[in-house]
């Protein structure tokens, strides 16, 4: 079955290179014109999602000025069955906008596989009210085959900035099991990370074509590095002190 799961993985990633080269490089062009004025890059995802929120943030080779949001009742941390229906509760993302300092010099990914709950599709409405650029990481296919159980009957890619697709399938397991009823194998993560990693290294090229300098973390694991990071922090809050607090 592996071989199965190898092949739909190829497929993706293929069809991703095909189809969202030009949209990532879109978002990156206006992402580093956010980095490049001080501005933060937030990530938000629920359940399993959260590990690409996770993925964007405090990464070797990645950005300073990101950062993912880790909403503790949205992460599976208290059981699958509670974080599940938090997603689904109208206002919950009234709570994470109010918790959480994002400015309008800010950008926001919410990544959500089916992008139908109310936290991901109301976090996007509500972040667009206070002028965040919000960029929706979500399975079109998938998205688009189902009904918003949001009472606005919206999805999280109709309220977003600008739409990144995972190109998975719909329900997400890629791979139908012969003679079963179910199929196995997702690739919303595997997806999602290519997508995030290859957006990630768009914004370092655009930032540094447009003559600025993009600050880049290094692996923590190498000797020496520790302190290349801590330095690249402090030159960074020298030039914008309000992100000393922001970056904790």
């Amino acid at each position: 079955m592996q071989e199965l799961f190898y092949k739909e993985v190829e497929k993706i990633f293929s069809k991703i290179k095909n189809t969202q080269s030009s949209v990532i490089s879109d978002a990156a062009d206006k992402l580093s014109d956010i980095i490049g004025n001080g501005g933060i890059i937030y990530a938000f995802g629920s359940g399993h999602s959260h590990m690409l929120a996770e993925e964007i943030s405090a990464r070797a080779g990645g950005l300073i000025q990101a950062k993912g949001i880790l909403e503790p009742e949205l992460i599976l941390d208290l059981g699958r069955g509670k974080s599940t229906l938090i997603e689904r509760m109208p206002g919950y993302a009234d709570i994470i906008l109010d918790t959480n300092k994002i400015r309008s010099k800010d950008a926001l990914i919410i990544i959500s596989n089916s992008g139908r709950n109310s936290v991901p599709v109301q976090l996007a409405a509500g972040a667009k009210k206070k002028g965040i650029f919000v960029i929706a990481l979500t399975n079109l296919e998938h998205s688009k085959s189902v009904t918003s159980r949001d009472p606005s009957g919206k999805k999280l890619y109709e309220e977003a900035d600008l739409v990144l697709d995972t190109c998975g399938v719909v329900g997400d397991a890629s791979v139908k099991v012969p003679g079963k009823p179910y199929s196995i194998s997702p690739t919303s993560t595997i997806a999602g990370a290519i997508i995030v990693e290859a957006l990630v290294s768009e914004i370092v090229g655009r930032t540094i074509e447009k003559g600025k300098e993009p600050y880049v973390l290094q692996s923590a694991n190498v000797d020496g590095n520790d302190n290349y990071n801590e330095e690249k922090r402090k030159e960074l809050i020298g030039i914008y002190p309000e992100l000393e607090c922001l970056l904790d």
